[in-house]
């Protein structure tokens, strides 16, 4: 039987690994979760496959449920950060909050976009982690942004001030200590009730971990407009603690 010669087992070798491969390093994993017990999201169907290109895109893996029996203590050991994609109501039960409670304080990140803050009113502690509650909205529409913060990865690739389209959520009631990235202006729209301070994104570390949280992504549009999918890979990479 005649061998090939090392050096070009060597390069099959390379070339056949899998797509995640990464000899000697572990790649991240994020956790996707979507379920709605309240209203649903269209833009939940173009938001999943686009944040799963997200990942394949820039090497970390993404993993989809909207089963919440799978926010175990065992499961979440397996990612660096969860990601609520627009889920609605009360989604958890006391042992699954109990589960995303130990995977933060065990320095694991969090996601929230848009409808993320619509959900599980009473337990505070996951009020406190995204960071606010929603209170209503008007019609979808045109408002001017301004980005108060350049120097995180979610907003450096952004103008300064821009327009976008978007459902733009009020805020019955917003946590002292996030880090306001993105703010709106209602002089901009019909229908604001946050006044002058009317965050729309923003970060803070929070009970061991770390939480970045946007408003926008009620259309289906966002998921295909790269400015607020550099935005959102910006905010994932802080969650999964990628410098």
């Amino acid at each position: 039987m005649k061998r090939l010669p090392v050096l070009l087992l060597l390069t099959l070798a390379i070339f056949t690994l899998p797509a995640w491969s990464n000899p000697g390093k572990k790649n991240k994993k994020v956790l996707l979760f979507y379920k709605t017990a309240g209203f649903y999201h269209g833009s939940i169907k173009p938001g999943v496959p686009a944040i799963m290109q997200l990942g394949a895109e820039n090497k970390f893996i993404v993993d989809t449920t909207r089963d919440a029996s799978q926010i175990t203590p065992e499961v979440l050991r397996e990612y660096k950060a969860v990601i609520f994609l627009n889920t609605t109501g009360d989604i958890l039960n006391a042992d699954q909050q109990s589960a995303l409670e130990q995977f933060i304080r065990s320095g694991g990140g969090f996601v929230g976009i848009h409808a993320a803050t619509d959900c599980e009113y009473g337990w505070q502690w996951y009020g406190n982690l995204v960071g606010a509650y929603f209170g209503g909205h008007p019609a979808v529409q045109e408002a001017t942004l301004t980005v108060k913060d350049k120097r995180h990865p979610s907003t450096t690739s952004m103008a300064t001030t821009f327009s976008h389209k978007d459902e733009w959520y009020n805020f019955k009631w917003i946590a002292d200590d996030i880090k306001v990235l993105v703010s709106i202006d209602e002089k901009s729209y019909k229908g604001g009730t946050n006044g002058d301070n009317h965050p729309i994104s923003w970060y803070h570390a929070y009970d061991g971990g770390r939480s970045f949280y946007t408003a926008m992504g009620h259309t289906n549009e966002n998921f295909s407009d790269p400015i607020f999918m550099k935005h959102l890979l910006g905010g994932i990479k802080y969650a999964i603690g990628k410098k």
